[in-house]
């Protein structure tokens, strides 16, 4: 069994690690719980977060947003 050390932030429901993790999709694993002293806790930017989960998506996500969530255009009012 390996075994490796990551830190992770709770958010009050998840924990999210704060760097990238390699392991494929749905891996079991264990965790065992150590909390940090404040001044050892790093704050992670959103940014940091989703590089760290490694999303796959259309590299144009961000302009066609509404057509990749509701999967039809939205249309605005002029």
């Amino acid at each position: 069994m390996a075994e490796k050390m990551i830190a992770a932030v709770f958010d009050g429901r998840v924990f999210y690690p704060t760097e990238a993790i390699a392991l494929p999709v749905n891996t079991r694993v264990r965790l065992s719980i150590e909390i940090l002293p404040p001044d050892t806790q790093t704050t992670v930017s959103f940014l940091a977060t989703a590089r760290s989960l490694q999303l796959q998506g259309p590299l144009d996500w961000s302009a066609t947003i509404d057509n990749h969530l509701y999967s039809q255009e939205m249309k605005h009012e002029i």
